[in-house]
């Protein structure tokens, strides 16, 4: 082979970074996310406006909803981005802690990897402490149950205290309660909470304090018939999956019709056929229909006669929901509908919110299914308020099913430190410099929480770790107040899940980043460049660095 000669085993425009530049790269991409979000941690976080390509505007300072509305395009970005929609979907809060502590993993990981520390030796140590973290995390955690109502609203109003929803967070987290309480179900001794049980309907007017809890469902639906009554008490309900209407045969048919007295004769056969049909729903004791498919305009009149309230073509979900709410069954034939099947509600009525009709199913006996009415002054605002109740009901609900919960403010993160410099001490060889930077790691939560609390984040942390070494477990950052004080009696309470899903999360994510030493990005087909929008050459300089 000729001397220096270049062999190409990459396609043309393919673009490649190797070895430091590439952990350098990676490194530096999930930092610049986690720096991006950090500012929206705590209940003096600052807001995001983010707006897209077509002008749209969403407002927040939820950190799944910050990270997956910046559309990041660089590979390793991507990989935090997961790190928040894991946590979002698993717990629901905690997505700007486990996104933080990611691009913190990964800063203190840096500076190892400057000491030439081995990338996989420094994956090992954090592997390691995240192991340690969830023994750790588990013995400072306290039980808790669904009959604790004044812990589950601190729950609730810890994880709406920053966001915009902040000012009615006393009504909010009250409604979230009371909504996970009243759907969760016990299965063979295990509390199950499913919150598509808990619906929410956003309505603009009106403020944050007018939201309430219905006993029931709420239907975006109006009555079929103007003659209906608006309000029925005592409601006794027809779930019905099955249309009001004469069918079409399946095959074409023909009727051939000689005279004008066969012609009456065959409209008043579908007279009968749908009065027979109001007949049956009349029969079994109904005084409220609601049709999944189709009830014809005839069948409206027979039904309004017969003081039925009824509504048409209801969504699958809120048929569900309303089985539910009312202890109703689904019928699918008419014929089968009997009075066994009808589910219970004090009053269905039907009422116009912000300009639209809808028919609320109020005061069930015992629903497993419910319902929260947001209101707000804009959309922009119930967004945020709805992002902020979700954040509450998914809290609310892992507290639950796991049982645990520690106080927050950053007492855990800095207690969790102080236990993992112990066990580095007993961990040989380099991987006790990884554990020791995990622990440090860790502490950027409680930091973040002084500096957006105006305090000195140093003296802060000195502050608490003293107070942590005396045993004080609950000792945080109280940010409202700027200083320091005990979490649990100030009632920061967190869900024990928000914190080893996002240690867990943080610690996979910076693993797996540490352990890439070769970016291969090939061209996108018919344009220039790599693929996942990085400029030539690599985000942040990617081949600019001297190899």
């Amino acid at each position: 082979m000729a001397q220096g000669q270049q062999i190409f085993i990459l396609p043309e425009g393919a673009f490649r970074t190797t070895g430091r530049d590439a952990q350098r790269n990676n490194i530096m991409a999930a930092k610049a996310v986690a720096e991006t979000v950090r500012t929206t941690l705590g209940p003096r976080g600052m807001d995001k406006m983010l707006v897209d390509d077509i002008g749209d505007i969403v407002i927040t300072n939820d950190g799944a909803t910050i990270v997956e509305e910046m559309h990041v395009e660089h590979p390793a970005a991507k990989m935090v981005v997961e790190v928040a929609k894991t946590q979002d979907d698993e717990v629901g809060d905690g997505t700007t802690t486990a996104v933080v502590l990611t691009g913190e993993l990964l800063s203190n990981a840096e500076a190892l990897l400057d000491q030439g520390i081995h990338p996989t030796i420094i994956a090992r140590g954090y592997r390691m402490a995240a192991e340690e973290s969830q023994k750790i995390l588990h013995k400072i955690a306290r039980k808790i149950t669904l009959e604790d109502t004044k812990l589950l609203v601190e729950i609730a109003e810890t994880a709406i205290t920053g966001k915009g929803a902040e000012m009615s967070k006393d009504i909010l987290s009250a409604l979230c309660v009371k909504a996970v309480q009243q759907v969760s179900e016990d299965s063979g001794g295990k509390i199950v909470i499913d919150l598509d049980n808990v619906k929410i309907e956003k309505k603009t007017g009106g403020s944050t304090n007018d939201s309430e809890l219905i006993q029931g469902v709420v239907i975006d639906k109006e009555r079929v018939h103007s003659g209906m009554a608006k309000k029925v008490e005592n409601a006794k309900i027809a779930l019905l999956d099955a249309a009001l209407e004469v069918k079409e045969t399946e095959t074409d048919a023909e009727i051939q019709i000689t005279d004008p007295s066969q012609l009456t004769a065959f409209i008043a056969q579908e007279e009968k056929m749908l009065k027979d049909m109001v007949d049956e729903v009349k029969k079994s004791g109904a005084n409220v229909l609601f049709c999944q498919k189709g009830i014809d305009d005839l069948a409206q009149h027979y039904l309004s006669k017969e003081g039925i309230f009824a509504v048409r073509r209801v969504k699958k979900s809120d048929m569900e929901a309303l089985a539910k709410a009312t202890g109703g069954k689904i019928v699918t034939n008419l014929k089968d509908l009997n009075k066994a099947d009808l589910g219970i509600a004090k009053t269905v009525e039907e009422n116009k919110i912000a300009g639209d009709e809808m028919v609320f199913v109020r005061d069930c006996k015992n629903p497993k299914a419910v319902t929260i009415i947001l209101r707000g002054g804009t959309e922009h605002v119930l967004d945020e308020v709805e992002r902020a109740v979700n954040d509450a009901l998914k809290g609310i609900a892992a507290s639950i099913e796991v049982g645990m919960v520690v106080s927050g403010g950053g007492a855990p993160e800095i207690e969790l430190a102080r236990q993992l410099r112990i066990y580095a001490e007993s961990v040989g060889g380099r991987e006790q410099l990884a554990v020791d930077a995990f622990a440090e790691a860790v502490e950027i939560i409680p930091r973040t929480l002084a500096e957006s609390a105006g305090m000195d984040a140093i003296d802060t942390l000195v502050k608490l770790r003293a107070e942590h070494d005396k045993k004080n477990v609950d000792m945080g950052v109280l940010v409202l107040k700027s200083t320091t004080g005990d979490m649990w009696k100030a009632g920061v309470i967190e869900p024990l899940k928000v914190k080893t899903q996002a240690v867990k999360s943080a610690s996979e994510a910076s693993e797996m980043l540490l352990r890439i030493d070769d970016v291969i990005a090939t061209k996108k087909s018919g344009g220039g460049g790599p693929p996942g929008g990085m400029p030539p050459g690599g985000m942040g300089g990617m081949g600019d660095m001297d190899m």
